[in-house]
């Protein structure tokens, strides 16, 4: 008999450097760097799964040995239940099927061998029994989705981990998702679908060459120009039925099925994506009923998510309804016990006194946790925190504190007055809870121009509820729990340290002027474009922000520092941008004293620093009425600042176009591919004022009526933005000979 060719035959001078073949239906594909390659093309989240340092990337809450252990239990006990799907391809191999353990069986008649087996030929999953020499098996269907609710605190994410380890232990994790508000893009839907698919080809890299032809028919998919559907079906989904198709899975089911664990599911600021996620996922399985795949989500109870989730095809898990009182005892008694050795003060008062906390003051303070494990876990920090010169007291003198403390929001207020008195208290605290990406203590400095050691000097008192790195420079500081983000942001609840929506506008004004004072260092230009614009962008649509009140109030309280870019610029820098991308309507480009001021140090920064604003090109043309009162505001504020700015900083003519040209010229373009500076938003402004100007000349009519201001995209290179009086709506221009 013929022996079937090898791989390379005649093949010579080469090397493989840990090779991994693997056979699928016959042909053999080889995942050498190719899956590197998919992981690098991917651009997952890496500190979004259970495997995460959990020290910089949190929640960082794992259960206590010997804690939780039913309600883990009934999880498991779901996520390992058969679906006849699994036995079905295993029957493909009948001494596999042999090897099926008794989890697989509902019922079994050793009598009865007259059933037929499931038809290959038949609907891919329809439900059915099968049988062989051992006789007929009658198998059950599972509901595919496992939902575990409860309140903020009570140890979801513990819990979600310990499954996590757990599947991941037997090799049937496919991937898991831990969502956490503020942290980037870990708090939204953007790369999602991206990161468990690189997951999946790490935990079965046979997947691989299917999710590389999906990306390769589909390039959009890397780069979120599909929806978040096709993202699922085409990277997550699709390669995994695939796989079972081929029966590349058959061995690794005689373990059970697989499982997706999705933790913080809201947290995830995106909420129609959420409920895009959790429809289709829901849709998939009652298209595919017997499908030996799992998905495990953890969340609190919110609207958007248990419309959608409270359904016949769900497991509901209320963590609420399990007593943690006694876990919760579990983890004080041994937290405590291993202070009592550690601690010299408290080793001191224990000879002295005996044992401590007494059994009294357990009890006392496991009622009030109430089965807050996160309550738990923060009074304990608290407790044995060490003294500082705010906060001189002793663990056996805060113990009675925490029990007058209201629940979390009274030990948030006590912690935080620690350091309510320091300077910049405010401003660092406001900023950390509301970043939308972590940052380390020398970034948080740089960018509210004040030093490294004055944001260290305010967070030592508060290690109780924010994580603080070792170092100023490596790491990032975190908020333990995002509760401490929910009080924060809730006036009823935090009184005195409420942070208003309307902070965004300053953290956008620190983020804009930090990007220009530092140019393009690396170590702070991470995510500062889309920082300031991010921020601007909450401020604009806050319902609760009166919109030019807070400006004057903004402008009131900033002072022009010297070492800071001054907020004419800043303001004039987003109000344009925002104009153009047709968020800020009702401006009409009104300068006021926006374009009268900017004659300091920074401006040259300004005038000469391209910034990216992170605006998507307009998709369609939106008009504007330009009255001759905006226009003669617009000049007047022109005539004041351009004569300075030119006077002090000569190399702005190289940039600037001769007003001749500029009145002429029917259009101006706005690259918002590329990055804008301070002059090429003089230039757009002196356009608008001079091309209306030109318009006006020949008219007779006074006064002057209003021209339409058009803004809309080139409709062959849609990145660009045209301005113009002389372009309809559909991009066409007017044919003008008379001028």
């Amino acid at each position: 008999m013929d022996q079937p060719p090898t791989f390379f035959d005649g093949a010579h001078h080469f090397r493989m450097d840990h090779p991994a073949i693997y056979s699928i239906a016959g042909n053999q594909y080889q995942i050498l760097n190719v899956q590197q390659d998919l992981h690098h093309r991917l651009n997952p989240i890496l500190d979004a799964s259970h495997t995460r340092n959990r020290s910089t990337s949190p929640p960082d809450s794992e259960c206590f040995p010997g804690t939780r252990e039913k309600v883990i239990k009934k999880i498991t006990a779901w996520g390992d239940a058969a679906v006849e799907a699994a036995a079905r391809w295993a029957t493909r191999n009948m001494r596999l099927y042999r090897r099926l353990p008794n989890w697989y069986y509902e019922s079994y008649d050793e009598s009865d061998e007259s059933m037929d087996s499931a038809s290959d030929d038949g609907p891919e999953d329809s439900e059915s029994s099968w049988a062989s020499g051992r006789g007929a098996v009658v198998l059950h269907t599972t509901p595919h989705v496992y939902w575990l609710h409860g309140f903020a605190g009570c140890g979801k994410s513990s819990i979600s981990l310990k499954v996590a380890h757990i599947y991941s232990g037997s090799e049937r994790l496919l991937a898991s998702y831990f969502f956490f508000r503020g942290a980037g893009d870990r708090g939204t839907m953007r790369r999602f679908a991206v990161t468990l698919a690189s997951q999946l080809a790490s935990s079965l890299p046979a997947t691989v060459p299917f999710i590389e032809a999906a990306v390769k028919a589909e390039p959009g998919l890397l780069t979120n120009h599909v929806s978040l559907m096709t993202q699922l079906d085409c990277l997550i989904l699709s390669p995994f039925r695939s796989l079972l198709d081929q029966g590349v899975l058959a061995e690794s089911l005689t373990n059970g099925p697989f499982l997706i664990v999705i933790d913080g599911l809201d947290e995830c600021e995106d909420k129609r994506g959420v409920e895009e996620f959790i429809e289709h996922i829901l849709k998939f399985f009652e298209e595919h009923p017997t499908i030996p795949l799992r998905v495990f989500i953890a969340s609190r109870v919110e609207q958007h998510i248990r419309n959608h989730l409270e359904t016949d095809g769900v497991v509901l898990g209320n963590l609420d309804s399990h007593s943690a009182e006694s876990d919760i005892e579990i983890f004080l008694e041994a937290s405590f016990a291993t202070v009592a050795k550690k601690d010299h003060v408290v080793k001191a008062y224990v000879r002295t006194r005996g044992s401590w906390p007494t059994e009294s003051d357990k009890r006392k303070l496991i009622k009030h946790i109430n089965g807050s494990f996160v309550l738990a876990s923060t009074i304990f920090k608290y407790i044995v925190q060490p003294p500082t010169k705010e906060d001189p007291a002793t663990p056996m003198e805060r113990l009675p504190l925490t029990l007058e403390m209201n629940g979390l929001d009274g030990l948030y207020s006590q912690t935080l007055a620690h350091s309510q008195h320091l300077p910049h208290f405010r401003k660092i605290i406001s900023t950390i809870a509301l970043l939308f990406q972590p940052l380390s203590i020398v970034k948080i400095s740089a960018i509210l121009g004040i030093e490294a050691f004055e944001v260290v000097r305010i967070l030592l008192n508060l290690q109780a509820v924010i994580h603080v790195p070792g170092t100023d420079e490596e790491g990032e500081v975190t908020l333990c729990h995002t509760s401490l983000r929910d009080f924060l942001t809730t006036e009823i609840r935090s009184g005195p340290f409420f942070i208003p929506p309307s902070f965004h506008l300053y953290l956008a004004y620190y983020c804009f002027s930090s990007t220009i004072e530092r140019g393009n260092d690396e170590d702070t230009s991470d995510h500062r474009w889309q920082a300031y614009s991010s921020h601007w962008g909450s401020f604009l649509i806050s319902n609760d922000c009166d919109f030019l009140p807070e400006i004057e109030q903004f402008k009131a309280r900033q002072p022009l520092l010297v070492n800071r870019v001054p907020y004419h610029a800043f303001l004039c820098s987003m109000f344009f941008c925002t104009f153009a991308q047709n968020r800020l309507w009702f401006l009409n480009l009104k300068g006021s004293d926006l374009l009268t001021k900017c004659a300091d140090p920074h401006t040259r920064r300004w005038l000469e620093t391209g910034l990216h604003f992170g605006g998507q090109p307009l998709l369609r043309w939106k008009a504007y009425f330009f009255t001759e009162h905006t226009h003669k505001a617009l000049q007047h504020d022109l005539q004041r600042a351009s004569p300075a700015i030119l006077a002090k900083f000569s190399r702005a003519l190289e940039y600037w176009p001769p007003l001749t040209l500029t009145r002429t010229e029917k259009k101006f373009v706005i690259d918002f591919d590329l990055r804008i500076s301070g002059t090429d938003i003089f230039n757009a402004v002196n356009w608008i004022a001079a091309r209306a100007g030109f318009k006006w000349e020949k008219p007779k009519v006074t006064p002057h009526p209003p021209l339409k201001l058009s803004i809309g995209p080139n409709r062959f290179q849609f990145h660009e933005t045209w301005f113009s009086f002389d372009i309809e709506g559909k991009g066409i221009m007017v044919d003008d000979n008379s001028e």
